[in-house]
């Protein structure tokens, strides 16, 4: 058992002062807020803020590889999406175990304690299937166990290269080729994860898009639906994709979603930018999660999404990076609201408790982990340790509204996940193994300067 004395810590909805802790077996035991000084002996001191840990519901890894490698010029997200097929069109198992292992390093360093990573690089270059047909999943669950972040594998089906075309190019090796042969290999993956027993992984599924997935393909998601499995599947991102899918089947994408059984407690539509009132009718009355990840949302220039609408008409918000553009749970947060106010022009739609509660969580519920997101008796012991006075949090009054809409992942200073700490404050470190990932793709040419 480990004691801790948690100088300031958010607990019940609130920050408390002196938050005696308990862990055992990777739990909280004990949670005693404004603890007498006589209760804290013998305890290590936590000096900070300490908050939950946070979950990134929506990642795609390897994307990390092009922050900063496509703002030279104008051009568009199908513009993007080139350079992005790029990169995925050089990785194998093990380079693609180095990089996530950078990347998910650089998760953790920014706070978060879990993430749903969004896997539909499956196959070699030409489509065919590797000698294990999972061995870049596994590579990714390699990843997440190296660098100590629990993880839900999202295996995506990919079938098509927009409404029925064939895929295309470095596309083949997203694709199983049929609905039958994504659930035989989905299927295997979850027989050898039950047999391994490994509570920090979940295995989820996902439908790339009404894009990539045929219409009479998106009935294979309502038994997991109904099973109670984590779904996610992108919605409404670009405009064109709302076009696209009125023009092939007279909806929308999220009524496509709606007509096949697709939307539930645990389907998880992603950003759900483009949407009309029926659509957001529809998401509210499912109680699906939505999965907003705004700095790569901007940074695609994909629009704003209606986040405050969701959140009234019945659907819950969670955050990811997508696209990693940057990694940040707090930017994350505060653009949430600071979004909602360019669209409106108008403050006060997303409050600090309620943004925290989007990236902690309804996170980790949205992944399946619904033990996981709160300093309480019986949660995953996951703290994430705040600096109050670096230049960027100094004076800002040291609770939840100042680290929300002040703080970044710079400030840091200290990581647990499960009782372990996984994370001491050293950034540079953290760099310098994401320098050395990245270099390794770039000197193979799958990234341009």
């Amino acid at each position: 058992m480990s004691r801790y004395v948690l100088e300031r810590a958010w607990v019940g909805g609130r920050v408390r002062d002196g938050v005696v802790v308990e862990v055992e077996q990777g739990r909280f035991t004990r949670v005693v807020p404004d603890a007498a000084p006589e209760q804290s002996t013998g305890a290590v001191r936590v000096d900070g803020l300490s908050l939950p840990g946070f979950a990134n519901t929506h990642s795609h890894a390897f994307h990390r590889a092009l922050r900063g490698r496509t703002q030279a010029d104008r051009g568009t997200f199908w513009t993007w999406r080139e350079r992005m097929y790029a990169v995925a069109e050089w990785l194998d198992p093990d380079s693609y175990r180095r990089l996530a292992r950078a990347v998910f390093g650089e998760m953790v360093a920014a706070g978060y304690t879990a993430v749903g990573e969004f896997h539909y690089l499956h196959h070699q270059g030409d489509g065919t299937p590797y000698a294990d047909p999972n061995a870049m999943g596994e590579a990714l669950l390699a990843a997440a166990r190296d660098a100590g972040i629990r993880i839900t594998l999202l295996d995506t089906l990919y079938l098509s290269s927009g409404f029925g075309a064939s895929p295309q190019g470095v596309q083949r090796r997203f694709s199983d080729g049929s609905t039958q042969a994504w659930q035989d290999r989905v299927e295997a993956l979850r027989a050898s994860l039950d047999a391994r027993a490994a509570p920090d992984v979940r295995l989820g599924v996902a439908a790339h898009s009404v894009r990539a997935v045929p219409r009479a393909a998106l009935q294979a998601f309502a038994p997991y639906v109904a099973a109670g499995v984590p779904v996610h599947v992108h919605v409404s991102e670009q405009v064109r994709e709302n076009e696209d899918c009125r023009a092939a089947y007279g909806l929308t994408p999220t009524g496509l979603l709606a007509e096949h059984g697709m939307l539930g407690p645990m389907t998880s539509v992603v950003h759900a930018t483009h949407l009309t009132a029926t659509d957001v009718r529809l998401l509210g009355e499912a109680g699906v999660f939505a999965s907003f990840c705004p700095t790569t949302e901007r940074d695609l220039a994909d629009g704003i999404g209606p986040s405050r609408e969701l959140r009234e008409a019945g659907a819950v918000i969670t955050l990811g990076s997508d696209s990693h553009a940057v990694i940040d749970a707090f930017e994350e947060m505060r653009a949430l609201e600071l979004d909602e106010r360019l669209a409106t022009r108008e403050r006060g739609h997303w409050s600090a408790a309620e943004l925290l509660c989007a990236a902690t969580v309804d996170g980790h519920r949205s992944l399946g982990f619904d033990d996981a997101g709160e300093i309480a008796v019986g949660r995953r012991a996951d703290l994430v340790t705040v600096d109050p006075d670096s230049p960027r949090t100094a004076g800002t009054g040291g609770d939840e509204h100042g680290a929300v809409f002040a703080a970044g992942a710079a400030d840091v200073v200290g990581v647990m996940i499960e009782g372990r700490i996984v994370f001491d404050g050293d950034h540079r470190a953290v760099g310098a193994a994401l320098g050395e990932a990245i270099g390794a793709i770039e000197r193979i040419g799958a990234i341009g300067a």
